[in-house]
């Protein structure tokens, strides 16, 4: 295949910008680079898909999403409205998730999944639960992923609060599945081990979960979003949140540790020393009220900081513009938080993570023999749009609705804004068929605490 006519912004390290260049794919991968003219002339029978100027670049990736909580979307929490984070998980999320069932994992992924094709995001880190079916659900949002076309990667939550026996379940459903893969890889889909929260998890499971990891496996937990993360560490431990993580031997380069909104200097240390990822979710950390990271520190100190959405829409541009604006508003700063700080995260940090799970290939760049996961974007500049100013044009100047094809491995997700792998209108309209029931037995649980 041959893409010509493109603006290619490459997000090579340093990004380069080329005007009226080409792109020749062969097996999913990006073969080579050059003018249209020179590339046409050297391909004459390729198959050719021609821009017509738009900006082909790099798909955008998302470091930690949850697709379970899809159902949430315009679904009421009884009583009054949970005044703090932890009254949020018991009324909202943990209900939840206890509320579906196959086909409500199966539909929830896929509303994500139709969301991430349509926005542009090609790769997903997701972090699953649904306690009352565990044995089989990352299968079946693997049988997802694997019609969308796009690339992600998948873990179930292993938490105390619904008891061991389905604690120990959620372990077997983590092995099961990487042990799935590892006999029978698939080029789009990777795994790694769920855990919640040092919140929700007892010293016991934790080894359990650590002794259970195959060789080599890290972990995808969340850490420090709220203040309870930490004063429930220090009472059962005597420790902070990080530091009761590094005893049990959860951290290092393979895990990610979602939020860290509450660390001190010290934890952030121990996520630098062990080389652990972290990932910053500043749209759900505002919903939330749970506070604002010093992300900057953390960055400053050497912490690989990635972006992610936390289950909000796939449209990763809106996080862009979320942490920008954040940040600044929070120290009444505006120099704090700059556009290549952003860049950092959503680009080059976000493409390392998954390169650490796909590994094949270089992810998340336009070069030759960088797997083509590619978005072409209709954006019409109306001041001069440069290697160093770019992070600002798409802070200020991109929007969701830009993106008018989506492309992983070479494969056409979406061309002309229209989905190819997936029925966006069948999928929607089951899933509204079926949101009823799972509101109805979100009811149930709730009124379980109240």
């Amino acid at each position: 295949m041959l893409i010509t006519n493109a603006n290619i912004i490459t997000w090579e390290s340093p990004n380069r910008i080329l005007s009226n260049h080409a792109i020749y794919i062969e097996s999913g991968r990006i073969k080579e680079i050059g003018s249209t003219k020179s590339l046409t002339a050297k391909y004459p029978k390729a198959k050719k898909n021609d821009a017509g100027g738009q900006y082909v670049m790099p798909g955008n990736i998302c470091a930690h999403t949850h697709f379970y909580g899809a159902f949430a979307r315009g679904m009421a929490i009884p009583g009054p409205a949970p005044k703090d984070f932890p009254e949020i998980l018991q009324k909202l999320w943990w209900p939840l998730d206890r509320s579906l069932d196959a086909e409500g994992i199966r539909y929830s992924a896929l509303v994500c999944l139709v969301d991430a094709i349509r926005h542009g995001t090609t790769t997903l880190i997701d972090h699953h639960a649904s306690p009352n079916f565990i044995d089989g659900s990352l299968d079946v949002i693997a049988d997802g992923v694997d019609k969308s076309g796009l690339r992600a990667v998948l873990c179930y939550e292993v938490t105390d609060r619904d008891g061991s026996e389905k604690a120990n379940a959620g372990i077997k459903e983590n092995v099961r599945f990487l042990k799935r893969l590892a006999s029978d890889p698939h080029p789009r889909l990777a795994g790694t081990f769920g855990l919640h929260a040092s919140l929700t998890l007892s010293g016991a499971t934790l080894q359990a979960c650590r002794g259970a990891a195959p060789e080599g496996t890290g972990f995808h937990i969340h850490a420090a979003e709220h203040e309870s993360d930490e004063y429930d560490s220090l009472a059962k431990s005597n420790l902070r949140v990080m530091d009761r993580l590094q005893k049990h031997e959860i951290l290092g380069p393979n895990t990610i540790t979602a939020h860290g909104v509450h660390l001190d200097a010290r934890e952030m240390e121990i996520v630098r020393e062990t080389g652990t990822w972290l990932t910053h979710q500043p749209r759900s950390n505002m919903n939330n009220g749970v506070g604002v990271a010093q992300i900057e520190s953390m960055m400053r100190l050497g912490i690989k900081v990635c972006l992610g959405n936390d289950g909000f829409s796939n449209a990763m541009w809106e996080e862009w513009k979320t942490a920008y604006l954040l940040h600044k508003v929070h120290h009444r700063d505006p120099r704090r938080m700059g556009g290549y700080d952003v860049t950092q995260m959503a680009v080059y940090n976000n493409a390392a993570l998954a390169g650490m799970f796909f590994p094949a290939a270089p992810i998340g760049v336009v070069a030759p023999g960088a797997v083509a996961d590619l978005i072409f974007v209709d954006y019409h500049p109306y001041t001069p749009l440069t290697d160093g100013n770019l992070p600002w044009h798409i802070i200020f100047g991109f929007q969701q609705s830009m993106v008018t094809a989506t492309m992983v491995g070479g494969k056409f997700l979406m061309k002309d804004r229209k989905l190819l792998t997936l029925d966006e209108a069948e999928i929607a309209a089951r899933a509204r068929e079926i949101a009823p029931r799972i509101w109805k037995k979100y009811e149930e649980e709730v009124a379980k605490i109240l």
